[in-house]
């Protein structure tokens, strides 16, 4: 009895170190991460908040405490609500097109019988390692008054005079976002693909002896199945887009006339530009901390209703 309680004993403290030693490699390899993470992402957040507190340009090495100032003023800062809700209209415009395209194509390219998929898989990711910048700077010659879109419109007889993509205020917003869902469907595409993937062939080949076609076996089969993981992706997609500032900043810069300003060239114009006079870093930090709070709570809803909807689709 004796002998078998101090072999277990043995057996028990020699898992305790496999376990050990096992977190410790796991620290360790977390570590560079976690060095990068609080260098470049978790120190300027830190710094973010101290200057939401301040009255200061960035530009002199004093600044006066503002406390909640800049957060009273950004209340009634009627440009501020604009980009603010310039950027959910972006997100609500963006979010539901860029899902159900990047779907249709995931599934269209997850057909093992299709010829030349991993050549359209390619073709259709190719936009997202494209620079943002460089995509906008073409998109306005491309979507110009003597752009080739309005020169094909003209040549169909579909419009008589040229339309203002971009200098329009009531759908300039519209193209950015069209824009947008042709740069990024590829990086949601394989995020389906990875779903699809997941779901088994012998689905779809009983689905076939039953005589469903491609449209009912997606319906009634695969689209049931994918639900927990479109859950993510949607909350990925939703995010990333009010993020938006790259696109917009080269495209519009925000006009014409702030129609399709979005928190993140408010912030830019604020910090960084003269356009509003002198630079007023701690009033740009309130507006990203304040938004920055909206966005935690929006992300926190949508967790709480991914889990519940997860929840129903198992029972």
């Amino acid at each position: 009895m004796r002998a078998q309680a101090g072999k277990t004993q043995t057996i028990s403290a020699r898992k305790k170190r496999e376990r050990h030693s096992v977190n410790l490699w796991c620290w360790l390899f977390m570590s560079l991460t976690l060095i990068f993470y609080i260098v470049f992402q978790g120190y300027p957040i830190i710094c973010s908040i101290q200057y939401s507190l301040l009255d200061w340009s960035g530009l002199t090495s004093s600044a006066d405490f503002a406390g909640l100032g800049n957060y009273l003023e950004l209340i009634n800062d009627s440009l501020f609500w604009n980009a603010f809700i310039n950027s959910f209209k972006y997100t609500l415009l963006l979010v539901p097109c860029q899902l159900v395209v990047s779907l249709i194509l995931a599934y269209i390219l997850n057909n093992d019988r299709m010829k030349g998929r991993v050549v359209y898989r390619t073709m259709f990711f190719l936009p997202v390692i494209t620079t943002a910048s460089i995509v906008g700077i073409i998109m306005i010659f491309i979507f110009g008054v003597s752009g080739p879109v309005n020169a094909l419109l003209q040549t169909l007889h579909i419009i008589d005079e040229p339309v203002q993509f971009l200098s329009d205020g009531s759908i300039a917003l519209y193209t950015v976002v069209g824009i947008s869902v042709w740069k990024d469907c590829g990086t949601y595409m394989i995020y389906w693909l990875a779903g699809l993937s997941g779901v088994s062939k012998d689905l779809y080949e009983a689905a076939a002896i039953d005589g469903a076609n491609r449209r009912q076996t997606f319906f009634h089969i695969v689209l049931p199945l994918i639900v927990p993981i479109g859950g993510v992706i949607a909350i990925l997609c939703a995010i990333n887009s009010l993020k938006v500032f790259d696109i917009v900043k080269t495209m519009t810069e925000g006009g014409p006339y702030y129609a399709t300003d979005v928190i993140g060239t408010f912030v830019y114009r604020q910090a960084f530009s003269s356009e509003m006079g002198m630079p007023r870093l701690g009033y740009a930090s309130a507006a990203a901390i304040l938004f920055g709070i909206t966005v935690i709570v929006i992300g926190i809803i949508l967790n709480i209703a991914k889990a519940k909807l997860n929840s129903k689709s198992q029972i």
